[in-house]
């Protein structure tokens, strides 16, 4: 958890899913420079005399150091052999906010939680908040969802009652709220629990979901709410990453997580991107 600007925020949480390997950058080089015997790995130095197997391939991403790479990237600035590694990350609970500085990264494979698929049990909790006339639920019940990378509960309940005063503008000027927001098939439940926000909540959670019905609530939330996503990038790419965004001058939540990718980047990928200090 960290302070910043009289706020509470939790930090993204981030796992390396895989990576590449420097091996097949360095085999990148030597095919430019026609080299292969210069290398100090054996198997690069191999790939001389034939094609590669699958123990060769093997070995060949399992390499940790290569001279020449260091040379390349450190001497004489020939980045694009680092466009041949590729790193993937699993981040969890960084914000919209992020999402759409992450966006500015060209060159990057991104996939991100849908709203428009996942929005369906806050507007759950909103229409049995309505059937049973308690607002209250409603906020307590998104309480519940650990959605926002703030930590301050009352700072979180402005938030949750933000959405609530659009959702309830909403309400008043679309004369099938309902229709839009709760499936077909559900609908009876509203007369069933007439009164019962837990009740009428419960049955809308385990009955069929409305399809796409973050598409009429995407305006609610705000930048504070969280997002996961699966990111990739090659190196060269990476590299250009963390310089920007572990910069002072970056937002500081993008920074909090470039920091986190960094982290649990493997040094063999670091010593290519990351000057030491």
């Amino acid at each position: 958890m960290e302070e910043m600007y009289g706020i509470k925020y939790n930090k993204p949480e981030v796992v390396l899913l895989q990576d590449t390997g420097i091996g097949v950058a360095e085999t990148a080089a030597r095919t430019c420079y026609d080299s292969f015997s210069n290398s100090e790995n054996e198997v690069i130095q191999n790939l001389e005399k034939s094609l590669p197997d699958r123990e060769m391939c093997e070995a060949l991403n399992g390499i940790e150091e290569s001279a020449l790479l260091d040379d390349l990237a450190w001497t004489y600035f020939h980045h694009s052999i680092l466009e041949h590694a590729n790193l993937s990350f699993l981040v969890r609970g960084t914000s919209r906010g992020v999402l759409q500085e992450h966006a500015r990264h060209r060159i990057q494979a991104i996939s991100v939680r849908s709203t428009r698929y996942t929005m369906s049990s806050l507007i759950n909790a909103f229409v049995a908040s309505k059937i049973g006339t308690n607002k209250e639920f409603f906020i307590q019940t998104l309480l519940t969802y650990d959605m926002f990378v703030t930590s301050d509960e009352l700072y979180n309940r402005i938030e949750i009652n933000g959405m609530y005063e659009k959702l309830e503008y909403q309400f008043s000027q679309v004369e099938d709220f309902y229709a839009i927001s709760v499936a077909k098939s559900s609908l009876a439940f509203l007369e069933e629990f007439s009164g019962d926000s837990k009740g009428l909540y419960e049955a809308l959670q385990e009955g069929k979901k409305k399809r796409n019905v973050g598409d009429a609530f995407k305006h609610i939330i705000s930048d504070n709410v969280k997002v996961d996503m699966v990111v990739t990038f090659n190196l060269r790419s990476l590299k250009n990453y963390f310089t920007l965004r572990d910069s002072g001058a970056a937002f500081f939540q993008i920074r909090w997580l470039a920091q986190e990718m960094m982290r649990v980047t493997p040094k063999k990928y670091l010593d290519l991107i990351i000057k030491q200090k």
